[in-house]
């Protein structure tokens, strides 16, 4: 009986903190919906459309720290912050390489939070596996700067551009395989939802392909639901490292 009481328990605890998550991130949801409500493909650069822009990446920062508190700055709040940072630059496209920059950074930390102890790393049985998809995702990442490569060297800037988009791939490469490594399916979609995200952007913005209809949809709809992704795989990864600290006290 007391089994079956503590089970019945775990369920509710869950199930009421996945209704407060569900809550903390409705601005977010808000916010998404005022930024593609007010955008239009002549919409000017300006501090108001880099403000509508950052706003959702802002807010789930802001739900990801209330959840994980300060430790999360180093983490997958600071990688949130940072591509809000991001997000802004992109705007303008003159700060095209300072927006990759900090994108980068976002990465970054967020290849660090993945390698973490509350994100629980593959078992010896499926280590063959799971670097057979490293493997995969690497040879995926110098594919697509094989295929670029010749559209880089024509841009304006492309001695800095060259060098710069390689290092970026070999990041989000890696912030994708760590992902893999965690085991969480909300992480793994969301790494792999900003590949596409990234992808989308670099082949109109390198000129590869001719404009594609709802280009800018694509991009941003796949971004936001990365960024979304990734945030709750670390609001569970930690809410489940907790959990297990209760069950065993």
């Amino acid at each position: 009986m007391d089994i079956l009481e503590t089970a019945a328990y775990d369920r509710r605890q869950r199930r009421n903190m996945s209704c407060a998550l569900l809550f903390s991130l409705l601005p977010f949801f808000l916010s998404t919906a005022v930024y593609f409500y007010l955008w239009t493909p002549d919409s000017p650069a300006s501090i108001m459309s880099a403000g509508v822009k950052s706003a959702p990446t802002l807010l789930l920062a802001a739900a990801v720290l209330s959840w994980n508190g300060g430790q999360s700055v180093l983490g997958v709040v600071g990688g949130l912050l940072f591509s809000a940072v991001g997000d802004c630059c992109l705007v303008w496209p003159e700060l095209f390489l300072h927006g990759m920059g900090a994108f980068a950074v976002a990465h970054l930390l967020y290849s660090l939070t993945f390698l973490s102890s509350r994100y629980v790393a593959y078992s010896s049985s499926s280590s063959s596996w799971i670097r057979f998809l490293y493997l995969i995702l690497f040879m995926v990442g110098g594919g697509v700067y094989i295929y670029i490569y010749p559209f880089l060297q024509k841009a304006p800037n492309s001695d800095i551009l060259l060098p710069a988009v390689g290092v970026y791939i070999v990041l989000i490469s890696l912030m994708g395989a760590l992902a893999i490594r965690t085991r969480h399916a909300a992480t793994l979609l969301g790494s792999l939802s900003f590949m596409v995200s990234d992808l989308s952007l670099a082949l109109q913005v390198f000129k590869v392909t001719d404009p594609i209809k709802h280009g800018h949809a694509i991009v941003m709809v796949t971004y936001y639901l990365a960024q979304l992704l990734i945030a709750v795989g670390d609001v569970k990864a930690v809410e489940k490292e907790d959990f297990a600290k209760w069950k065993r006290s």
